[in-house]
């Protein structure tokens, strides 16, 4: 199973192609696409969602997985990450791509057993799980991995 994992961002968004085979999950492709702040929120949207739509259409994966939104201090920053979810929302709808959300705490559970690591331990077992060379680098990309391993560990423990 191709399980692309998105961690949705205005001026970075994080994607992570995984395949599952067997009990592995290696990468396919991974990456981030980023936007300047000085361009028009409506521009940087568009740009969002083309890059997206084309990984998707070049990829075809048969499960997408997002964070669901989840702040605790600035709800100035959970607008623009908000429209960025729903960018990808429609870019999986428009290309029929089953779509399941994870929260922060699943994501961790699920990729380091503790539901509070810290970023650099889901870092770590990101690098580790997905026998990485290097850390994927910015941290929204290993986000973006971290949740398409918690979304393939959560397809197969409900088969």
């Amino acid at each position: 199973m191709l399980v692309l994992g998105i961690d949705p961002g205005t001026a970075i968004l994080g994607y992570g192609f995984v395949e599952s085979v067997g009990s592995r999950i290696k990468p396919i492709c991974y990456g981030a696409i980023t936007t300047s702040s000085k361009a028009r929120m409506e521009d940087r949207l568009m740009k969002l969602y083309d890059n997206l739509d084309g990984l998707i259409k070049e990829y075809k994966p048969e499960l997408m997985a997002v964070e669901q939104l989840f702040f605790q201090r600035n709800a100035t920053t959970a607008i623009p990450v908000g429209q960025a979810r729903g960018v990808v929302l429609l870019a999986g709808a428009k290309n029929s791509v089953d779509i399941k959300e994870f929260t922060p705490l699943q994501v961790k559970q699920s990729v380091t057993g503790y539901g509070k690591a810290d970023k650099t331990q889901v870092i770590y077992m990101v690098t580790k799980i997905l026998n990485l060379k290097t850390p994927p680098k910015p941290d929204d990309v290993a986000d973006a991995l971290a949740i398409a391993i918690c979304a393939t560990h959560s397809a197969y423990s409900r088969l």
